[in-house]
């Protein structure tokens, strides 16, 4: 069995609550791929166990503050728990959508697990769930109220790399044909499990597309980076006037058009292929205005070192939504840039509102839908910040 030694910078770091050491904060370590090892202080004291890295940056993620070795039981014990908090959140009906899993924060380092409908979408991120992952899937089973129909692996993240890990996309159980079906509220919708970003849908935004759409009755709505075009098609079930979808990937544009037919709404949907930076400053030169804009782009600051042209990227991009908002109406704008806080998000909208010569009021800032929780000693499960604006 392995170990890992903490010097006495990791001791500190650890004891703070973070469970992740760097190799930085490692004065001697060994262990193979994956494995669970246990890990001490400089004087040999017992400080947890945890799971080792044999590549990337954080050397180990730590499961337990216990020198007690992790069992079945405790495993079974964590994995009931997730599964319990979901129920409880009302988020266990057959025919949603949830995530059932969020790595770290949910203790178990580095493995996600979307549900749709009945097909869960697992999706590993560091060695240790790599390790761990058939195992998981065995708790997950013994845990949920039913029976899944289909079990993918969408391993296929480029966050895999600094782990050493080739990508995995493959069918565990069941088969999928065709297209995945889930509900989020009242719109069903479709899900490319196999080519679809991360596990084929983002779920971090679904209470923030219902409470988007409550803006939008009887009113214009323009959704930049529409992706599946939910932000959309959720504004136009909740009574939009016309919804216009602006996205570039070719796959997600015949889904919003799908999706909006299966609910009814083709009449009110317009879906155009765009670069959405470019076409949002042409609609504000053609003086197109909007009752509610929603800006919901990936990720501008994967790293500390990006932060600085994020800024650039969300002071424009948010200056060109408050040119197509008229007096009164509302934007919704989102970050899930980790490395950007909520503060200085914040911030770079008020930076946006000066240059657009707007009065811009803050009502609400939220964060991920509660089934993707945020660990307090964990800030990195703490990425999305969604603002609720009002123009004046």
């Amino acid at each position: 069995m392995g170990k890992v030694i903490l010097s006495g910078k990791g001791r500190r770091w650890l004891m703070k609550g973070h469970p992740w050491a760097y190799r930085d904060d490692v004065a001697e370590s060994s262990g193979t791929q994956g494995e669970l090892v246990p890990v001490e202080d400089p004087n040999g004291h017992p400080m947890g166990w945890g799971l080792y890295s044999t590549a990337s940056r954080i050397a180990v993620r730590l499961v337990t503050s216990d020198s007690t070795q992790p069992n079945r039981a405790f495993w079974s014990e964590r994995m009931r728990r997730a599964v319990e908090r979901r129920r409880q959140l009302g988020m266990l009906d057959e025919a949603g959508c949830c995530r059932l899993l969020s790595g770290d924060a949910d203790g178990f380092p580095g493995m996600v697990v979307d549900r749709y409908a009945k097909t869960l979408v697992l999706q590993s991120g560091c060695q240790g769930s790599d390790r761990m992952r058939d195992f998981i899937v065995e708790l997950l089973l013994e845990a949920l109220p039913f029976e899944p129909d289909a079990i993918v692996d969408r391993s296929d993240a480029s966050v895999r790399k600094l782990e050493k890990l080739d990508p995995i996309v493959e069918t565990l159980r069941g088969s999928v044909e065709g297209p995945v079906l889930a509900r989020d509220g009242d719109l069903l919708f479709e899900v490319d499990v196999f080519q679809g970003h991360k596990t084929g849908h983002y779920l971090d935004q679904s209470l923030n597309r219902r409470a988007a759409a409550r803006r939008a009755e009887g009113g214009r709505v323009l959704d930049a980076f529409s992706y599946d075009g939910l932000f959309g098609l959720h504004a136009a079930l909740a009574g939009a006037e016309q919804v216009v979808c602006l996205e570039q990937n070719k796959g997600a544009c015949e889904r919003i058009l799908a999706n909006a037919e299966r609910n009814g709404l083709l009449d009110r949907i317009k879906v155009e292929r765009v670069d959405c930076m470019k076409d949002m400053r042409a609609r504000a030169e053609r003086e197109e205005r909007y009752e509610l804009v929603v800006v919901d782009p990936p990720a501008f600051a994967r790293s500390k070192k990006e932060v600085a042209g994020a800024e650039r990227g969300y002071v424009e991009l948010n200056r060109r939504a408050f040119d197509l908002v008229p007096a009164g109406g509302a934007i919704v704008s989102a970050s899930c840039s980790y490395n950007v806080s909520p503060a200085d998000f914040v911030k770079f909208i008020g930076r946006a509102a000066n240059l657009a010569g707007r009065d811009v009021w803050l009502e609400e800032l939220t964060k991920a839908a509660p089934d993707h929780p945020h660990l307090v000693t964990l800030p990195e499960s703490d990425y999305l910040k969604c603002a609720f604006l009002r123009v004046g």
